[in-house]
């Protein structure tokens, strides 16, 4: 007999979303109830959430929550920082313990922003020189692992199942306007606290239920543009994918997912011409971003969130609306458990992604 965590389910793991275009902030409560509905798609290697809007007291600094594996790792990590950054606060992350929880590293959370003479030298924006600073920390300070480094975000994993993971984190104490969760089922990869989802790239967030067969040509891709996949989990590499596509290269989410998920040949071949010529120079232009295999993914960012699955619909994703709130999952259930009778729900199709954003009000 298999202990728990052992069975292997290809279409397991389960995410939800939940977006409040208004810009309301809304405590954790609700999409810790929307993502424990899907308990058995998880096995316990992991779970986690990501939160928009939580930290307004600093939302002009960037909130890194980093992973420790030993007090010398949290020392020369802080080194670093200290050298590049001003740090305005830190602090650990307060948790509740739990024996559902195990084998925790140590949680810390810096609030900081580029010291100006270093960023002026570097000659790159902040956010570059924010994110190069996080990559070069999970490449080559070991034990240390920036698992978010984004202005007024954070996300919150470990190994567990996400409802036990809330808890641990007391995710009903923050208050944000859009939330993602995951519920993991790894198949081919290890259970590790940063090996969990939500991945996070300065202000993207991406969660995953699927499997992506073209992880090595997509990596091998993405590396040779700065980016380190070093966390051990396919769905790491969306997120720099994504980071590249959008903040180096200037496409919108809608143009990313033409590419990540892009249109078989024969369905550009249809388009009227402009249309068939600009996919097809998406397609041969940035060919080696393609995603293949089965997927559905909800991307967090900074005032929107994606949804999207693969070109063929091989892994279930529902979306529904109420009011000025969209929600977005795996299954219909765990929708309807935190909001009974949407104005709206239906499955997006494949390949076509949903993008959500704030009202204009909200965001000013």
């Amino acid at each position: 007999m298999k202990k728990e965590g052992e069975i292997r389910i290809s279409s397991g793991c389960a995410i939800s979303g939940i977006f409040c275009r208004d810009g309301k902030r809304i405590t954790g409560e609700a999409i810790k109830k929307s993502i424990a509905v899907m308990h058995n798609r998880s096995n316990g290697l992991g779970g986690g959430f990501a939160a928009y809007g939580i930290y307004p007291q600093y939302k002009d600094y960037f909130a890194l929550h980093i992973f420790y594996d030993s007090q010398n790792a949290r020392e020369e990590t802080e080194r670093f920082l200290d050298k590049r950054f001003d740090i305005i606060n830190l602090s650990k992350i307060p948790v509740r313990q739990t024996p559902k929880i195990s084998d925790a590293p140590l949680i810390w959370r810096y609030f900081i922003t580029p010291l100006p003479h270093i960023l002026q030298d570097s000659q790159l924006d902040e956010d570059e020189y924010t994110s190069r600073s996080a990559i070069r920390i999970n490449d080559s300070i070991t034990g240390a692992y920036v698992v978010s480094c984004g202005k007024d975000m954070g996300v919150f994993k470990a190994v567990g199942y996400p409802e036990d993971v809330a808890d641990f984190y007391r995710i009903e104490e923050y208050e944000g306007y859009s939330w993602t969760a995951h519920g993991r089922y790894p198949t081919n990869t290890p259970g590790w606290w940063a090996g969990s989802h939500p991945f996070s790239l300065l202000d993207l967030t991406v969660v995953h239920n699927g499997e992506i067969s073209s992880y090595d040509a997509n990596r091998r891709a993405v590396e040779m543009y700065g980016y380190s996949c070093n966390l051990l989990t396919d769905t790491e590499v969306i997120t720099y994918i994504l980071d590249y596509l959008t903040r180096k290269q200037g496409l919108t989410l809608k143009e990313c997912s033409q590419v990540i998920a892009a249109p078989f040949w024969s369905t550009i071949s249809i388009k009227d011409e402009e249309e068939r010529n600009r996919l097809s120079y998406m397609r041969k232009m940035f060919s080696s971003f393609l995603i293949t295999g089965p997927f559905s993914i909800l991307v967090g960012f900074r005032g929107g969130m994606m949804a999207l699955n693969d070109r063929l619909k091989l892994r279930s994703l529902v979306a529904a609306e109420k009011g000025n709130t969209v929600y977005f999952s795996s299954e219909e259930a765990a929708i309807r458990v935190v909001e009974e009778n949407p104005d709206r729900i239906w499955a997006p199709r494949g390949g076509e992604a949903v993008i959500v954003t704030l009202d204009e009000e909200a965001e000013r």
